[in-house]
């Protein structure tokens, strides 16, 4: 029986590696890998397809064909029970005359809930959950959240000088804090996400292009700017590029209807949310919006203000803070104000991940607990 499990861990470890590719392109659909082993050898290998379509399933089964009866497979997430744009993975699964299906997780999405666990032991075949739960729940964990509370995950990403400033004061130049490996690590985070969340201020302080900048990465995540009043420049980078890469702008109604026509006529979409108590754009009700929008992976560099009332609020999942080795030296812009500094440091409520250096550059990291 420890040999067994041995083996299954050792296969489902690779499943969840190989899931980790497609990141940032199955949305609305989560990424999940699938293994078809027959007597230790793979036989066929698949992750969910760009757009969510086909499914994991489906692509190793067809890789595999014949070579799939009798055989394991490795699946990272519950295969899908229900029809759709395409039938049923559990259903193919039988089909294709599959002994054996060790599963990662059960599917939290109603449509699913176990319902494809059942229809696989049904059938005969036989079903073992749980091998590689813990690093399952947290790749999948934009699709769980999305399937459970209607928000996507979301990845806080700051970078700070030795002395803890973000940027420095009003009308300061913007900083170059960070080096050249850790901007490219900001790239490939970049990638894994389906869309990249800033505040207006940002925005209006650092007119950045929110695209990815890698060798032969052509995805374009959503771009999202939280502008209560719609006081995105209608000359900024983000606006003159919105008809070649999306680009979404989150409101309240303070934001005039001549302005929403403006940036339209750029090709910037507006949404429409309540306000927070201070007049800003709520953002519970921002990530629930992108949640109905099918997002499932958020990577906010929307600054310091944004940051803490991400923290502050039990929204950010993930936080990745990069710390460079030189001070600003003079006052500036604290990253995070006192209060957010003290949830990160509260064991009940964020975990610390173990550190990562990217040349003089520190990365420290904490994922929300429950």
């Amino acid at each position: 029986m420890n040999a067994m499990r041995d083996v299954d861990e050792r296969w489902m470890a690779a499943a969840l590696r190989f899931g980790r590719r497609n990141f940032g392109l199955t949305a609305p659909n989560p990424c999940v890998a699938a293994l078809i082993v027959n007597d230790d050898v793979l036989v066929g290998r698949g992750v969910t397809a760009p757009g969510g379509r086909p499914h994991a399933e489906a692509v190793a089964l067809a890789e595999a064909g014949e070579a799939a009866r009798g055989a394991t497979m490795y699946v990272t997430l519950e295969p899908c029970s229900h029809s759709g744009v395409t039938p049923p993975c559990a259903e193919a699964i039988v089909a294709a005359g599959l002994a054996r299906v060790v599963a990662a997780l059960e599917d939290p999405d109603a449509r699913v809930a176990g319902q494809g666990f059942a229809k696989l032991r049904e059938a005969g075949v036989a079903v073992e959950v749980g091998v590689g739960e813990a690093q399952a729940r947290r790749d999948h964990r934009g699709h769980i959240l999305r399937a459970t509370v209607g928000r996507p995950l979301v990845t806080l990403k700051l970078a700070l000088t030795a002395d803890g400033y973000a940027a420095g004061e009003e009308h300061d130049a913007r900083l170059a804090i960070t080096g050249e490996a850790a901007n490219s690590a900001v790239q490939v985070m970049r990638s894994l996400n389906d869309a990249i969340m800033i505040g207006v201020g940002t925005a209006c302080d650092d007119d950045p292009l929110l695209t990815i900048r890698l060798p032969g990465v052509a995805q374009t995540p959503l771009r999202v700017v939280l502008d209560s009043r719609l006081e995105l420049p209608l000359g900024s980078r983000l606006a003159a590029t919105a008809r070649e890469f999306p680009t979404l702008v989150v409101a309240t109604a303070a934001g005039s209807a001549a302005r929403e026509a403006a940036l339209a006529a750029k090709g910037v979409e507006t949404a429409r949310v309540e306000p927070d108590p201070a007049g800003g754009v709520d953002l519970g009700a921002t990530l629930r919006l992108l949640g109905q929008r099918g997002v499932t992976r958020v990577f906010s560099e929307g600054g310091p203000r944004a940051a803490s009332r991400l923290i502050a609020l039990g929204l950010a999942d993930e936080a990745a803070l990069f710390s460079a080795v030189k001070p600003l030296g003079r006052p500036g812009r604290p990253a995070l104000d006192a209060a957010a500094y003290a949830a990160l440091a509260d064991r009940t409520r964020y975990r610390p991940l173990a550190p990562e250096t990217y040349g003089t550059d520190a990365l420290r990291r904490w994922e929300r607990v429950g």
